[in-house]
């Protein structure tokens, strides 16, 4: 089931034809009647039928006046005034479309262009970008969320326009333009092939509690054009401690297209973060010459978690790839990261520090973020979170070391993990709670807020030993019950208890979005809103994959199981009958985000894999 809507189930196999529009089982197009556009599109990649509510953005008068003609067999021809052969035809199948087109009397035909309404549909192109520009070339694959993906093959040397902004004065849109022949390409021709894309773990079969999973595995990698990097969505922001969830997602992704994976994605996006480029995280990210719609990182501090993401990301890109000569030449670079993580360890303890105290009533504010993504908590000094990422760099980041000789590096990079891993329980685990606190502060005191990520990414990670591992996720999934959530087909709240006001950004936000900033001083008021408890699929992740490590089958069931059926609903992308989003909700339900999809909530798909091995084992 799709993400938009009510679900549309063709009635037969046989295709519909109309004047201006075919539908099949796996899609349904059409086209507009005077400007050659796609004026909608629905998409079931599975080819079940189950199309989704179209996503395209309403059309607007063309430049250059057109009439379209149909066989009624599903070919469609757009001519120009006067012209005796057609600029572009569209053959229709059931699985594909065929688009062609011809320079007719030695003009060049306009372009065919296919635009989404971001608040509908999160479409991104998938590929690999031209230098310095916004297109793409051939092959590559748009995907359409929750719904599946068109494959897309062309004639050589053609690339596709591809664009997106979330501040455009007309919404926030998507834009995919077919460049039409011209005196160059005198013929050109594009293919489309839908499809769903993701891994055939076995025993994988057709029971509907897959479904989500199968049209929405790729939903993670979205390509923001202006930067031709993965994004927090098409038109949203680089974000450097993200980059490590798509080197996870892309080590067992599926092939894209010929020459094409996601593997791609990930190399060209720390291509550009070793050349310099800045992403949310790090100081000096904001506005630059590709004029893309960022928020920008106003802090002093680079976040303490973008060096292990990018390490992480480094490290599973070259064990994947098996890409030596990348990580040769690239290695240099990288250590200098390594360099940087390690050195943030300022009072030598075995933990790295973020240079804001993380003390009470020492709150964060929109110009002095906090130490890891969960940007609006008090999250400082020695935090947890950052610090099992830290971990997990430090031994990819090691192994690439020995891959490429670096023998030296490596073994500075084991003895700091084994010393972090020595100081961690030591450092973060409440006796009163029998839980891991989310940071030390700098005045030496724990803040808990029962973390949900927090014990799973330290249990996911290997740092604490199996008898500690198995105690937190008990006292974890015991304070779970005591508070009452049961809504886990919407994910996991990132902390079950509220974050009082001394420990919560101070943003005195003025917009229709609530941030979850509590008048109160015990924080009840913001209670379950964006990262104050609110329930998501971010990070859920590490809570679902722990518990499946440990072996704790219906524990995990529990948690997952749910969350798989609310994937294959949509509920956690797009927006709510509120005007926000769904990436962020009240226990009940209600909406209380504002991206519309955030990768991070889709990484729990991995844990997929772990459900199949334990029904192989059942």
């Amino acid at each position: 089931m799709p993400l938009f809507g009510a679900v549309h189930t063709a009635a037969t196999t046989q295709p519909k034809m109309g004047a201006d529009s075919y539908e099949s089982s796996y899609y349904e197009i059409r086209l507009g009647q005077d400007t050659p556009r796609v004026s909608s599109l629905r998409l079931d990649g599975l080819g079940k039928g189950h199309l989704g509510d179209d996503g395209v953005k309403a059309a607007s008068a063309g430049s250059t006046p057109v009439e379209l003609h149909s066989d009624g067999k599903g070919k469609f021809s757009y001519f120009t005034p006067g012209a005796r052969k057609p600029c572009w035809v569209v053959h229709c199948s059931a699985k594909t479309l065929t688009v062609e087109s011809e320079a007719v009397d030695g003009r060049a035909a306009p372009a065919l262009v296919l635009e989404f309404d971001q608040r509908k549909c999160h479409a991104s192109l998938l590929g690999t970008m031209v230098p310095n520009t916004k297109q793409m070339t051939l092959p590559c694959v748009l995907h359409l969320p929750d719904s599946g993906s068109f494959q897309i093959s062309g004639t050589a040397g053609m690339a596709l326009d591809y664009d997106a902004r979330r501040y455009a004065k007309e919404g926030p849109y998507v834009s995919v333009s077919f460049p039409g022949a011209d005196q160059v390409h005198t013929r050109v021709r594009y293919r489309l092939e839908a499809t769903a894309l993701y891994p055939h773990w076995q025993p994988l079969t057709d029971d509907p509690v897959f479904e989500g999973f199968k049209r929405g595995f790729l939903n993670m990698f979205q390509v923001n054009p202006r930067f031709g990097m993965l994004a927090n969505n098409a038109s949203s922001d680089l974000v450097a401690f993200t980059v490590f969830e798509y080197a996870e997602m892309a080590a067992k992704a599926p092939p894209l297209g010929k020459g094409l994976t996601c593997m791609n994605l990930v190399r060209a996006t720390l291509d550009k973060y070793l050349a310099g480029q800045k992403g949310y995280g790090q100081v000096g990210y904001g506005p630059g010459p590709e004029q893309a719609d960022v928020v920008g990182w106003g802090s002093p501090y680079d976040s303490l978690d973008t060096y292990p993401s990018l390490l992480i990301a480094a490290g599973e890109y070259v064990q994947s790839t098996k890409d030596i000569a990348w990580g040769r030449a690239n290695f240099d670079k990288l250590a200098a990261w390594a360099e940087t993580m390690m050195s943030l360890d300022k009072d030598g303890n075995g933990l790295i520090e973020y240079p804001r105290t993380g003390n009470f009533n020492d709150r964060p504010t929109p110009s002095n973020r906090p130490a890891n993504w969960w940007d609006t908590i008090n999250f400082g000094h020695e935090d947890a979170f950052s610090n099992a990422l830290a971990y997990r760099a430090a031994g990819l980041f090691g192994a690439l070391a020995k891959s490429v000789g670096r023998v030296d590096e490596a073994a500075k990079l084991e003895r700091f993990a084994r010393k972090l891993k020595t100081a961690y329980a030591p450092a973060f685990l409440n006796t009163q709670s029998g839980l891991l606190a989310g940071w030390r502060s700098q005045d030496g005191e724990l803040h808990d807020y029962a973390f949900t990520f927090v014990q799973g990414a330290a249990v996911t990670y290997g740092l604490l030993d199996d008898k500690t591992a198995n105690s937190v996720m008990d006292h974890l999934l015991a304070k779970l019950q005591q508070v009452g959530f049961r809504s886990f087909k919407y994910g996991l709240p990132g902390n079950l208890e509220p974050i009082k006001k001394g420990d919560y950004v101070q943003h005195n936000w003025t917009g229709a979005i609530n941030v979850g900033e509590p008048s109160r001083e015990d924080g009840t008021d913001a209670f379950q809103i964006y990262e104050n408890g609110g329930a998501t699929g971010c990070w859920a992740y590490f809570t679902v994959k722990a518990l499946y490590k440990l072996g704790r089958l219906s524990d995990a069931r529990k948690v997952f199981l749910p969350m798989l059926k609310g994937y294959a609903e949509g509920n956690f992308m797009g927006f709510g009958e509120n005007g926000q989003s769904k990436d962020w909700r009240a226990w009940d339900g209600t909406c209380h985000g504002y991206e519309g999809l955030l990768v991070d909530s889709f990484l729990t798909l991995l844990c997929v894999e772990d459900e199949l091995k334990a029904r192989r084992k059942d």
